[in-house]
């Protein structure tokens, strides 16, 4: 098995066309396809508290963790 990454695009027929290496031989192969947004939008705006409630931390988030936890006894 062999991967390769090819960027392509999405046409208006909702088809990709896709141009293989030459050297690949000719075979039935199975394709497919991931789709990822070519760009990421860096430019939209944080707001300062916009996660506020979204996570809770435990009351012993800085206690002390027992040996049993370090030499992995106990789990």
């Amino acid at each position: 098995m062999q991967a390769i990454e090819i960027k392509t695009y999405i046409d208006d027929k909702h088809q990709i066309h896709l141009q293989l290496p030459e050297d690949w031989p000719k075979q039935q192969v199975k394709v497919i396809v991931l789709l990822e947004p070519a760009t990421k939008n860096y430019n939209e705006k944080r707001e300062f508290g916009q996660f506020r409630g979204k996570i809770q931390i435990a009351e012993d988030f800085d206690a002390e963790l027992s040996d049993e936890f370090w030499l992995g006894q106990g789990l």
